[in-house]
């Protein structure tokens, strides 16, 4: 007799940013891990995953935060984020927000452990090696400070993207360095973040790539809002949308 295997079912931690800003990513997040066979819900009641009030010492607001988002997404099989710095959260900080707390903290702790990046999951958890999916064109590809410190994500959107038919990646002299966002570092310090940007966008011009992925719309929205008031042409993504052929939509801070 043969046994069917289950489905995995994910939990879509949508974000605010792509919520509010770019719900293309979420749609295409969508695609990418319905294409690999996962059943995909969005549960309508997420809100934000709490980073805000953490990174700004608000640790009550945020565990009350966090408290949702845990009774939320419990019964998923996995939690699957489009962004490295909501995910970072999930995964690195909600277990060391309850750390005084045995009972949340052991909650926290398997919720960080069925926590995942999307392009991490793809390729870490389901093993998908390619995608269908064609753009024409030079690409450069920024690694989030979340993404690659928090959740050790570098090499699996570049694997992928190598699949991705017509697309060429032009890599940055300096791809890890920090794009100047930081949340609420570049309200803090608009000096410091304005000199940070203005370096990421150097580095991405010298490249020769006509177009800029990274997989954090923070990043991405702080990137395409100075090279957009830099008068500058480069179209701005985020990974997902090329990755599930979803292109439709103007870039970010696009014309």
């Amino acid at each position: 007799m043969m046994i069917s295997k289950a489905p995995i079912r994910v939990g879509l931690f949508v974000t605010c940013l792509v919520d509010l800003f770019r719900p293309s990513v979420g749609l295409a997040a969508v695609k990418l891990l319905e294409d690999a066979g996962c059943v995909v819900e969005a549960p309508l009641r997420q809100t934000c995953c709490g980073q805000p009030a953490y990174n700004s010492g608000d640790r009550r607001d945020a565990k009350a935060i966090a408290r949702q988002v845990i009774d939320l997404f419990e019964g998923y099989d996995y939690v699957v984020v489009p962004s490295g710095s909501c995910g970072g959260m999930l995964h690195e900080h909600y277990p060391r927000l309850f750390a005084d707390e045995p009972a949340m903290a052991r909650r926290a702790e398997g919720l960080s452990a069925r926590t995942f990046e999307l392009v991490a999951f793809l390729t870490d958890k389901l093993g998908l090696e390619r995608v269908d999916a064609r753009f024409e064109g030079a690409v450069a590809y920024h690694d989030s400070c979340s993404c690659l410190r928090e959740l050790k994500v570098r090499d699996q959107p570049r694997r992928l993207l190598s699949t991705v038919e017509g697309l060429t990646l032009a890599e940055l002299a300096n791809p890890e360095i920090c794009c100047g966002f930081g949340g609420a570092f570049c309200v803090k310090y608009p000096e410091i973040s304005t000199r940070m940007v203005d370096e990421k966008i150097e580095d991405i011009r010298a490249s020769g790539a006509r177009t800029l992925l990274a997989a954090d719309l923070g990043c991405l929205m702080n990137i395409a809002g100075r090279l957009h008031r830099e008068g500058d042409r480069i179209e701005v993504r985020h990974v997902a949308e090329v990755l599930a052929g979803m292109t439709d939509a103007p870039p970010i801070g696009g014309r």
